[in-house]
């Protein structure tokens, strides 16, 4: 029910909105006179300044004022009782604003941003290999192999395959210096990976892709795995295939040389669970190792070269002694294990080494590390798992140990690059290759130096822009759907799938744990809202169709609280519970003034809630599909929806009417937010396009394309120059305002092209044409070219003083002056000039040259039908003039003699 009439009074007070003036029936239960306010007073602006209409039907308490900071200083109108003068004052600033070419608020609207920063996806799945040093990452990713820095994280270099085949394997080999790849194309292909170039690909002569491969340790045989069952061996420096061995069933999808390369063996495994030695010397199987009962997964080596260590799926992992090919020890692990790394050797306390003997360190499906002793078959170390730590994506796919760097190499399901300190397993560094869709992602910090990222995963992402690190938060146990950031930068909240919400605190050296969380809907939590003025409660709307009001405790904003991240988290009571709408809840916001909320529904509607009662004020209709997102101006009394009809809409707060309607979007608009102090509106769509609007004007400004998909993540920082964007591509973009560093340039190019102008016409004046004809080309102006043409032609030597200074331009010069002749060829009164320039380079440049001009082949085949007619004209022109000449001769009387009568006597 919409609740405003008319009939009441018009109650405004100075303070904050209060119920008795949004609720008319409050009022008649509590009358309260009507008091005035201060003409001094400046409160949240009306939307008539930003839209240019204003609504004096509708009762001016229908909503109270938002007073934010800027609006006290300055940027509203004036009191209802000055209106006229107020509307006055509007129009002047309104028309000073345009003549600067500002906005009604003397503020210079955007007009273009660029990416300043990227954070892509480097690891799709597959392998993940260490540099011997343990600086550099190898990466597959999708018909690539990216080189990512073990330190910054930054992507060094990428290895693209020309057959644009995805990559089925690939190794590095131990001198750091050859890689070789294995596409689904049958094809081998060796790279200088420094240089980024392809030495030579050849065939794999495998009938199916490549499944493993694995280098000798002399870095000079290379073994190759296939999905058709056989396993080949090629020599890369004399450059043939070595062996052809076969008997291995289904697909062999780990091989392993020997590390000592004087004994020439390799290590197979395929479907069928049994690994086999093959003598290479030989050319036959030596032995075959059975043991496991499920896949084996990884073999490790000691230094000495007489042990072996198998893993398998079939949650064990054996000992086997290399020189009798027997199994010593079989270690049950009871976790399905997917790589084993041997320690090495030495006591290592923090890890429960303490005997000599060997010791392994397993990673699997539970997500942790463990490290086992071999002779009494016992755990001796347990990983600690971070709060909410493993679960589902969690799982460790990969473990090598990188012992030149001291760290320990883990990768997770999803796509998680972990290192860890290799005598303490205590975290290092970690690295997300892919995000897969971005949810939401919100600036975080002071000084907006980091990013949180919501994907489709229960896991936090947390990056610093500047150094792109990266800390992966857990806590939540199914997908993480929103985020929002409290007003200081240091406090955030999430909402999962899982009912709950959690806050997470980051603290003085960038380290973000939760402090936090609560639950009490019964359906997945899909937005979330922080409150403005200060760290006090936030709001949830929820696929149950509810609203939600969390207080937050004092222990919880209090600065003095110093938490330890593994203690539980403090528990969050819902203060006010209301059923919204008929459908999913889409996108909830609070006012600047926390007075406020409004919620956006698949309903069709938004509608405008007063706090903390959530008492319904209005219904905003208008949208023929679900609204996707809903936001307060931070200056007007202005709503912002976003639909899935592919609309923006414009509300006014005051009688809820729509003030404006944006179309340009070719899909879903998913976000919108303010911008240029709520004068500019960025949204975001189903497209995969960010449109920069200007409000007055109801112009798209701007659409800047750099995501392929739905792009969900939309945020704006503090200083309002920079945005971020996250989308279904996995792609985060950082974007920064580029309006006034392009209006600089092109206002530092406007004066350089007076100051050439101006010598130009210098130039010109004292007949130094060769200066002038290298400076008029340089202004890209061919008229101006033209002219110095004509008067070098207009000398006595005109034609010998033009080759001189065209032979005498540079190429690039030579290649203008030849586009500006086709132009001037098309016209009869400049084509004299067209062709006097032709001749001289036609003349004077071998073909060679010529061809080698850029754009020569388009530019002749513009010049020869226009030649073709000026000849013609020329040849009709000569032959009429020797048709006159012929009858001027013909017309000339015979020269007769004097008549006799004259003659002297």
């Amino acid at each position: 029910m919409l609740l405003r009439e008319s009939s009441q009074p018009s109650y405004t007070y100075n303070s904050v909105y209060t119920a008795s003036t949004l609720c008319p029936r409050v009022s008649q239960k509590q009358p309260l006179p009507a008091p005035t306010r201060p003409r001094a007073e400046r409160t949240w602006p009306a939307c008539g300044d930003v839209t240019g209409r204003r609504h004096h039907g509708a009762p001016e308490s229908s909503v109270p004022a938002i007073r934010s900071p800027a609006a006290r200083a300055g940027a509203g109108v004036a009191s209802s009782d000055s209106r006229s003068r107020g509307r006055h004052r509007d129009r002047d600033r309104t028309g000073m604003a345009e003549t600067a070419g500002t906005g009604a608020r003397g503020l210079r609207f955007k007009t273009n941003y660029a990416v300043q920063q990227r954070i892509e996806p480097f690891y799709k799945g597959g392998k993940v290999q260490a540099s011997a040093d343990g600086q550099l990452l190898f990466c597959v990713c999708g018909s690539a192999v990216n080189v990512v820095d073990a330190t910054s994280g930054h992507l060094v270099r990428t290895l693209q395959q020309e057959d644009q085949e995805n990559i089925t394997a690939f190794d590095l080999s131990p001198n750091n210096e050859i890689l070789v790849t294995g596409s689904r194309a049958l094809l081998l292909a060796q790279w200088a990976w420094r240089e980024g170039n392809v030495i030579r690909v050849w065939k794999a002569v495998h009938t199916a892709p490549v499944a493993s491969m694995a280098f000798d340790p002399t870095s000079t045989l290379l073994a190759t795995g296939g999905c058709d069952g056989a396993v080949r061996v090629w020599d890369l420096e004399r450059r043939y295939g070595t062996h052809h061995l076969r008997g291995s069933p289904g697909v062999v999808h780990l091989v392993a040389f020997h590390p000592d390369p004087e004994q020439l063996l390799l290590f197979s495994s395929a479907m069928d669970c049994t690994i086999r030695v093959w003598g290479l010397q030989a050319g036959t199987c030596l032995a075959m190792l059975n043991s496991h009962y499920s896949a084996v997964t990884s073999l490790a080596f000691s230094d000495d070269g007489h042990t072996m260590v198998s893993s398998g799926r079939d949650k064990i992992c054996t000992v086997w002694d290399l020189k009798m090919r027997t199994s010593v020890k079989t270690v049950p692990v009871f976790e399905s294990v997917e790589s084993v790394v041997l320690l090495p050797k030495g006591e290592a306390p923090a890890l429960g080494v303490s005997t000599p003997g060997l010791h392994l360190l397993t990673a699997g499906d539970r997500g942790v590390l463990r490290v086992w002793e071999v002779e009494s078959g016992n755990c001796v170390h347990t990983q600690k798992p971070i709060l909410g730590e493993g679960g589902p994506g969690r799982e460790i796919t990969h473990c090598a140990l990188v012992p030149s760097a001291g760290l320990i190499m883990a990768v997770t399901a999803e796509h998680n690059i972990l290192l860890y300190e290799a005598h303490t397993l205590r975290l290092h560094k970690q690295f997300a290759g892919y995000n897969e869709d971005v949810l939401d992602v919100r600036f975080l910090g002071p000084e907006d130096s980091h990013i949180v990222v919501a994907t489709n995963s229960p896991r936090l992402k947390v990056f610093e822009l500047e150094t792109s690190d990266c800390q992966i938060l857990c806590g939540h146990t199914d997908i993480i759907m929103a985020l929002d950031v409290f007003r200081k930068g240091r406090l955030f909240s999430s909402c999962a799938k899982d009912q709950s919400v959690r806050i997470w605190r980051m603290n003085v050296s960038g380290k973000v744990h939760c402090i936090a969380h609560g639950s009490g809907h019964t359906h997945g939590i899909g937005t979330i809202s922080c409150s403005r003025l200060k760290e006090a409660f936030l709001v949830t709307g929820s696929q149950d169709c509810t609203l939600k009001l969390w207080p937050l405790p004092e222990v919880v904003t209090s600065k003095k609280l110093s938490r330890d991240p593994n203690c539980d988290p403090i528990a969050l009571q819902a203060q006010a519970t209301q059923r919204a709408h008929d459908k999913d809840i889409n996108s909830v916001a609070v006012s600047p003034n926390d007075k406020l909320l409004a919620s956006g529904s698949q309903d069709r509607t938004a509608k405008l809630w007063s706090l903390p009662d959530f008492s319904l004020l209005g219904v905003f209709s208008g949208h023929r599909r679900g609204v996707w997102c809903v936001q307060f101006s931070p200056m007007d009394q202005v709503l912002a929806t976003a639909s899935a009809d592919g609309s923006l809409k414009l509300w006014g707060l005051q009688d809820f009417s729509c003030l404006k309607t944006f179309e340009g979007h070719d899909a879903s608009v998913l976000r919108v937010t303010f911008v240029s102090r709520g004068t500019q509106l960025l949204s975001s769509g189903s497209d995969g396009l960010l449109k920069l609007w200007t409000i007055k004007t109801n112009e798209c400004v701007r659409t800047l394309d750099g995501h392929e998909d739905k792009v969900w993540g939309l945020h704006c920082n503090r200083q309002d120059e920079a945005v971020v964007s996250g989308a279904s591509d996995a792609r985060i973009l950082l974007w920064k305002d580029v309006t006034e560093t392009e209006q600089a340039e092109e206002q530092a190019r406007q004066e350089e092209q007076i100051l050439k102008q101006q010598e130009l016409s210098n130039l010109l004046q004292e007949k130094q044409y060769l200066r002038a004809l290298g400076l008029a080309i340089s202004l890209d102006r061919p008229h101006t070219v033209l002219t110095v043409v004509k008067a070098i032609l207009k000398d006595v030597e005109g034609p010998k003083k033009l080759e001189e200074k065209v032979l005498r331009l540079r190429k690039d010069q030579k290649e203008a002056l030849l586009r500006f002749s086709v132009t001037w060829n098309t016209n009869s009164r400049h084509c004299h000039e067209a062709q006097a320039v032709l001749g001289v380079l036609l003349r004077h440049e071998s073909p060679e040259k010529l061809l080698a001009y850029e754009g020569v082949r388009v530019a002749l085949e513009a010049l020869l039908p226009y030649t073709e007619r000026h000849f013609q004209r020329i040849s009709r022109t000569l032959q009429a003039a020797m048709f006159l000449d012929f009858l001027w001769q013909t017309m000339k009387l015979p020269e007769t003699s004097a008549s006799p009568a004259l003659q002297p006597l």
